[in-house]
C-alpha cells in the first residue's frame, strides 16, 4: 500500500509539472500575441515606424551645429 501512495504521488507530480509546462506556454503566447499584434496593428495604422531602417545618407554620422546657442553656455553645462 506504501508503495502504491509513493508512486501516485510521483505520478502525480510528473502529471502537475506537464500541466504548468503547456498553461504557462499558452498563457505567455496569448499574452505576446495579444500585446505584440495590437502594438503592430495600431502602430500600422498610425503609420509608426520604430527602427529607422532606410539609409537616408551615405553615412549615419550627425553633422553638430555648435551656433544654435552662444558659445559660452556650453563652458559651464553642470
Amino acid at each position: 500500500m506504501k508503495t502504491f501512495f509513493r508512486n501516485f504521488k510521483k505520478g502525480m507530480e510528473e502529471f502537475n509539472s506537464n500541466i504548468i509546462i503547456i498553461v504557462n506556454s499558452v498563457l505567455l503566447s496569448f499574452v505576446y500575441f495579444i500585446g505584440v499584434g495590437i502594438t503592430s496593428i495600431f502602430a500600422k495604422l498610425l503609420k509608426k515606424h520604430f527602427l529607422e531602417l532606410k539609409r537616408r545618407r551615405e553615412t549615419y554620422w550627425e553633422d553638430s551645429d555648435l551656433k544654435k546657442r552662444p558659445i559660452e553656455n556650453y563652458y559651464r553645462q553642470f
